[in-house]
């Protein structure tokens, strides 16, 4: 299939209007052209700032804008992020996101966030980190310390995008994700479904993605996790078929990205995560926590995957005893060689 950036929102609106037995049939063909069948790519999400964020986006716990359960954290030590990673890829997770509930990072916060990419890369995982908006300049200091991905939602359609969020504009996100690419980093960048969109406003927002110059390599398409004391807390439920239809219409539309089941799946039975595999996603978070919010467990995912034969040659993707001692011993050679706790651990909330 061609790879196409200029698609039209009546285009999209047909592939939704498809019937939906026909529509995954063609999802998954297009899926097999560009992809190896039966894998999933698996990433582990830590968030290292968390709460007293800015923003006032309607769906988020760590808005500082709304009364939520969320406590308010200071940046963890580059240690406990590495820490964290060692046990990531010990379960078996393949790339490390990092996010930080931050408008954007500060000039002061960068130097430990370098750290943070080149450990953590330094153990043979792929890197993402999303902080926010991100200047130029930021952007290239993240790729040249080896930031491998980039997540910056643009959340929703242009057109429904100011029901959401008043704090910035869906040109400055825009903006950040062209930083990101001029720096040389891939992008993961998809939305949100659930919020109160329209249908049109699901496939604008699949068009704004399928037109960028290059399609984001990472769509993650997260359903709504309504939290209490968020303006969204009482949105209406997402009909399962058709956030299936979603992602069956990003796949064929963005044929060579990688569609990932993210925030909403706690919710999603063992058959419509199913039906999202056929549908073409082949990439999760995986952990019991995304940020703020639930995600199934690691037992429960391979236990799944088991049943599907999803990655059955990567069935052993543990490390042996002796694999997982010798990540621990080289946390703590970066332990002992760092500096002290007074100079790593701050409250960059202020």
């Amino acid at each position: 299939m061609e790879v196409r950036h200029d698609w039209t929102v009546a285009e999209v609106q047909a592939l939704f209007d498809k019937p939906f037995m026909d529509l995954l049939f063609e999802a998954q063909q297009v899926h097999r052209q560009h992809h190896e069948a039966n894998k999933v790519q698996v990433s582990t999400l830590l968030s290292i700032k968390t709460g007293a964020c800015p923003e006032d986006c309607k769906y988020c716990p760590q808005s500082a804008h709304y009364r939520t359960d969320v406590e308010r954290e200071r940046l963890m030590e580059v240690e406990q992020v590495l820490d964290a990673a060692t046990k990531a890829k010990a379960s078996g997770a393949t790339r490390f996101c990092m996010g930080a509930a931050w408008k954007n990072p500060k000039e002061r916060d960068m130097p430990y966030l370098l750290d943070m990419v080149r450990g953590v890369k330094s153990m043979g995982l792929e890197t993402c980190m999303t902080l926010g908006m991100i200047t130029s300049d930021q952007a290239t200091e993240l790729a040249d310390a080896g930031l491998d991905y980039y997540n910056h939602n643009l959340d929703t359609s242009p057109e429904y995008y100011g029901s959401i969020i008043t704090t910035r504009t869906y040109q400055d996100r825009l903006d950040t994700l062209a930083h990101v690419r001029e720096a040389g980093m891939k992008i993961c960048s998809g939305g949100i479904i659930g919020m109160g969109e329209t249908s049109r406003d699901r496939a604008a927002l699949l068009v704004e993605l399928a037109n960028l110059p290059t399609h984001p390599e990472s769509v993650p398409i997260n359903m709504l996790v309504k939290v209490k004391g968020t303006p969204l807390e009482t949105a209406e439920d997402v009909d399962p078929f058709d956030f299936i239809r979603i992602i069956a219409v990003a796949r064929i539309i963005m044929p060579k990205s990688a569609v990932r089941l993210s925030a909403g799946r706690e919710d999603m039975n063992d058959q419509m995560q199913t039906l999202c595999f056929m549908a073409g996603a082949n990439s999760i978070f995986y952990g019991c926590k995304l940020l703020t919010t639930p995600n199934p467990g690691e037992d429960k995912d391979m236990q799944l995957f088991a049943k599907l034969g999803i990655n059955s040659q990567q069935q052993s993707s543990k490390p042996d005893q002796i694999q997982e001692q010798e990540l621990l011993e080289q946390v703590a050679e970066r332990v002992a060689a760092r500096p002290g706790e007074d100079d790593l651990f701050y409250d960059a909330s202020l």
